[in-house]
């Protein structure tokens, strides 16, 4: 009951965040139309279908309402979590490959690929969106909710829904295509944060520089989003790794330990909730934002 409190009141906060963040940069993206922007709101945007199908189906465990929900429920909200689990990294991975291409310089390799209008994202999120709904889409076909279960055939349970046991050799493909994807998504995360730390590295040398010099110099704002995409970044793989190291723990010991299993449940939402209050925190175009409104 203490977790099942804390985890709601986590996902109402987080809700309440990614609310904020989302209509911030949306009456941001209006007047300036960068794909930074966009990026972010699609991700504030994915943060949010994770927090409120977490939510539900925590707050029906919780409060043993499961008559409100049916088999199709049970579908939908799982199938919902798993898909925006899979945007969250594929987001994440463009937001700091263009980021990073957005503080290369003109002349560079990179430099050349900047997108001239936000808009050019958009196949991008359409791709990702059909790719993570395809990585997912054996899913369905398994969750059942329990009133309808023979218990002697469940494998793994979620509070009210279960997974049946499915054909070993289908499930291997999805896991397969579930790592590739992750791995290669965090590939890009790490190549782009590598050439992120690098201009950055350049940018500060040239700063000493000009403080010696004696001269003035103001840090361009694309450096400073450079800087909180990064943070983004690493908050994501914290939560990524540590939620991956708390699962192998639990799947060893059997799932008993009840205050692992608080932790792995909040870790599976812990990014969704930190990222926008990081935002939050190193953006100050907010104030102007809802001033100007």
């Amino acid at each position: 009951k203490n977790w099942g409190t804390i985890f709601m009141f986590a996902t109402g906060l987080g809700i309440v965040g990614n609310i904020f963040v989302l209509v911030n940069y949306m009456c941001l993206f209006r007047s300036t139309m960068k794909s930074v922007q966009l990026l972010l709101i699609h991700l504030a945007f994915t943060n949010t279908i994770t927090l409120v199908t977490k939510g539900i189906t925590r707050t029906i465990s919780i409060f043993v309402l499961i008559n409100l929900m049916d088999t199709a429920g049970c579908k939908i909200l799982i199938y919902l979590s798993r898909v925006a689990r899979g945007l969250s990294i594929s987001t994440t991975s463009l937001l700091t490959v263009v980021q990073a291409v957005t503080i290369s310089p003109r002349t560079s390799r990179w430099g050349r690929l900047q997108l001239r209008s936000a808009w050019h994202i958009l196949p991008l999120l359409f791709f990702f969106w059909v790719l993570n709904s395809l990585i997912s889409m054996n899913l369905p076909f398994y969750i059942k909710l329990i009133s309808n279960m023979n218990i002697s055939n469940i494998s793994k349970n979620n509070d009210y829904c279960y997974f049946e046991s499915e054909n070993r050799a289908i499930r291997w493909i999805f896991i397969v295509l579930m790592v590739l994807r992750d791995a290669v998504f965090q590939g890009v995360m790490g190549w782009a944060s590598g050439y992120m730390v690098f201009l950055l590295h350049k940018h500060h040398q040239h700063v000493l520089y000009l403080q010696t010099s004696k001269l003035l110099y103001r840090t361009p704002p694309e450096m400073k989003a450079a800087q909180s995409v990064l943070l983004l970044m690493f908050c994501f793989l914290f939560f990524y790794w540590t939620n991956c190291f708390t699962s192998l723990y639990l799947t060893f010991s059997l799932g008993t330990d009840s205050i692992a299993n608080g932790l792995h449940e909040f870790l599976t939402i812990g990014y969704a909730i930190v990222s926008p209050f990081l935002q939050i925190h190193r953006d100050g175009h907010f104030a102007t934002c809802l001033f100007a409104q």
